[in-house]
C-alpha cells in the first residue's frame, strides 16, 4: 500500500444504505476525520427517526419476500459470493478501513479485511452443518411420540458495531444473522462508517435481495443508534462497546421483551510466571497491549509478572515500547498508529494524568505524542507503562482503551488468580507459562469468556466467544452464536 491507495476512498457525502440502494437523507451531516491528520475526508448523513423507520420496514418486508423462503444452501452460497466479493476489492476496503480508523495498514491487511471475508465463509459452512434434536418420548397409554427441534429464523436484527474493527466485528454479527435467514440493520459507529456502507454494493453485487441488509447512520441517544434499538420492530440487538452503552440498550430492548447478545468492556490481566517462554511472554504482551494503539476489548491493561523474572520483564516491554513506529499509516513501517478521536485522545491522556497523581512510577512514555506534518493534528499519544500502583487505583479499575499497561509483581499462584479475578470485567486472560498442569489449572480459575495459554487473539471460530460479569451477555461463535440468530421451536408428533 503506498498514499495513492487512500485516493481510492470515496470522499463524497455517505448515505444510508436501504432496501438495496444509498439514499442521502436524514436530518443533518457530521464529518468523517482521518484520526491519522484529523483531516475531514467526507461528511455522513445522519438518520433520523423516520429513515430508521424506513430501514427496519425494508428489512420486515424482506422476511416475507424471496429471502424469508430460501434454503441454508441458498443462503451459503450467497455468504460465499459476499466474502469473494470482500476478498475482490480488497484494496478499497483497506483503503476505506485505514482511512476511517488511522490504524497501520500491516494491521489491517493482516486482521480486518481478511477476517471480514473469512466471517461469511465459516458461517456459510456453519449453517449447513448444525445439528437439532430428536427424542423418543413414550407416552402414558403405550405409544410414542417424537420431538425434534426446528430453527428459525429470529426476524429483524439490529447490529450497532464499534470502531476499533469495524469490519471485522461488523461482519462477525451480519454473517450468521444472514446465514439463519434474519435481516439486519447495521448501525456502525459514527468514526468508522464507510466499510458497513461499502458492504452494501458487495450485498448487491452477491444477490443479496433489498432490504436484507441495510445501514443507517449516526449517533447513540437521540439518533440512529437509540431510535434503532428502540424500534417494536426489531426482534433482537446484538452489540459490541462501552459496557454503560450496553446497559442503556438493555433497557430499551426490555420495553419489548427482545433479547440481547452483548460483547462489553474488559479490564484484561496477563499473568506471566517465572517458567514462562520470555520471549513468547514478550511479543505477546507487547501485541495484547500496544496492537491498534490499545482499542482492542480483549486487550491487556494489567500484567502480572511473578518476582524472579519482573525486573527483567519489565525492562524488556519498556524496550519494546520504544521501538513502536507511529507515522503514515500506510507505510509498513508504521506500528502504532493514533486514538480514534481527539475526544478519546483527551479520556486516555486523562488517565495518564491520573496515574501520576496516584504515584505512579512510569516505566516509559505516557504523554501526547508530537509527530510532524501532516500529522501533527492527528490524535496521537505516547505508549505508557507503569508500575508501583495499589490494585484500588483507578488505573487498575477503569477500562482505558488505550496503548498502556501497569505492570505488578507477585509471589504464588493463588495470590495472582485471586488478583485477576478481582475486577467486575471478566473478558479475557492471558497465562504465559511453561508448566501443564499449571497452565490449565489456572485457566479453569480465571473469571473470565476466554483464557488463552502462550498466545493471544488465537481464535478457532467454532469455540463460544463472550464475556463473564460486567462484559458481556451471550456467546458468540459456531453453533452458540446461532442461538441468539435462531428461534427453537420444539415439534411434537404423537405416533
Amino acid at each position: 500500500m503506498n498514499k495513492l491507495d487512500a485516493r481510492a476512498v470515496k470522499t463524497g457525502p455517505i448515505g444510508q444504505f436501504i432496501n438495496g440502494r444509498y439514499v442521502q437523507a436524514g436530518r443533518a451531516t457530521f464529518e468523517n476525520r482521518h484520526p491519522a491528520t484529523n483531516a475531514v475526508i467526507g461528511v455522513v448523513h445522519e438518520a433520523d427517526a423516520n429513515v430508521v423507520d424506513q430501514a427496519v420496514a425494508a428489512a420486515r418486508a424482506a422476511l416475507k419476500g424471496p429471502w424469508g423462503k430460501t434454503t441454508p444452501q441458498e443462503r451459503a452460497a450467497i455468504l460465499r459470493k459476499v466474502a469473494a466479493g470482500i476478498t475482490a476489492r480488497f484494496d478499497e476496503f483497506l483503503a476505506a478501513e485505514v482511512m476511517d480508523t488511522g490504524k497501520p495498514v500491516t494491521t489491517a491487511s493482516h486482521v480486518d479485511i481478511p477476517r471480514g471475508a473469512a466471517n461469511f465463509n465459516f458461517f456459510a459452512d456453519q449453517i449447513l452443518t448444525v445439528a437439532g434434536e430428536v427424542f423418543n418420548t413414550p407416552t402414558p397409554d403405550g405409544r410414542t411420540a417424537i420431538n425434534y427441534s426446528v430453527r428459525k429464523p429470529r426476524g429483524v436484527i439490529a447490529v450497532v458495531c464499534p470502531w476499533n474493527l469495524p469490519l471485522l466485528l461488523m461482519t462477525w454479527k451480519v454473517a450468521p444473522a444472514l446465514a439463519c435467514g434474519n435481516t439486519v440493520v447495521v448501525k456502525p459507529s459514527e468514526e468508522t462508517p464507510a466499510t458497513a456502507t461499502l458492504l452494501g454494493e458487495v450485498m448487491n453485487e452477491a444477490g443479496v435481495p433489498p432490504g436484507v441488509y441495510n445501514v443507517v447512520h449516526g449517533f447513540g441517544p437521540q439518533s440512529a443508534g437509540e431510535y434503532l434499538v428502540s424500534h417494536p420492530d426489531v426482534d433482537g440487538v446484538t452489540f459490541t462497546g462501552e459496557t454503560r452503552t450496553g446497559a442503556a440498550i438493555m433497557k430499551a430492548a426490555a420495553e419489548f421483551v427482545r433479547p440481547v447478545s452483548f460483547e462489553l468492556g474488559g479490564k484484561n490481566a496477563a499473568l506471566v510466571f517465572a517458567d514462562a517462554n520470555m520471549d513468547a511472554a514478550i511479543e505477546g504482551t507487547m501485541r495484547s497491549v500496544f496492537a491498534n494503539c490499545g482499542q482492542v476489548c480483549l486487550g491487556t491493561e494489567r500484567v502480572y509478572v511473578q518476582r524472579p523474572i519482573y525486573d527483567e520483564f519489565v525492562a524488556r516491554l519498556k524496550k519494546g515500547a520504544a521501538g513502536l513506529v507511529s507515522g503514515d499509516p500506510f507505510a509498513k513501517t508504521t506500528t502504532l498508529g493514533p486514538l480514534i478521536s481527539a475526544e478519546h485522545k483527551q479520556k486516555v491522556l486523562s488517565f495518564y494524568d491520573k496515574a501520576r497523581s496516584e504515584g505512579a512510577e512510569i516505566a516509559y512514555g505516557g504523554g501526547s505524542q508530537n509527530l510532524p506534518a501532516p500529522y501533527a493534528d492527528g490524535h496521537w499519544v505516547q505508549p505508557a507503562i507503569w508500575t508501583g500502583l495499589p490494585e484500588t487505583s483507578t488505573i487498575m479499575r477503569d477500562e482505558i482503551f488505550g496503548p498502556c499497561c501497569h505492570i505488578t509483581p507477585f509471589d504464588d499462584e493463588d495470590a495472582v488468580i485471586a488478583l485477576a479475578n478481582d475486577s467486575p470485567y471478566g473478558l479475557a486472560t492471558a497465562i504465559w507459562t511453561q508448566d501443564v498442569a499449571r497452565a490449565h489449572r489456572v485457566a479453569a480459575q480465571i473469571e473470565v469468556g476466554i483464557a488463552w495459554v502462550n498466545s493471544w487473539f488465537l481464535r478457532d471460530l467454532r469455540t463460544a466467544f463472550g464475556g463473564s460479569k460486567r462484559s458481556g451477555i451471550g456467546r458468540e461463535g459456531g453453533v452458540h452464536g446461532l442461538e441468539f440468530y435462531t428461534d427453537l421451536r420444539n415439534v411434537c408428533v404423537l405416533l
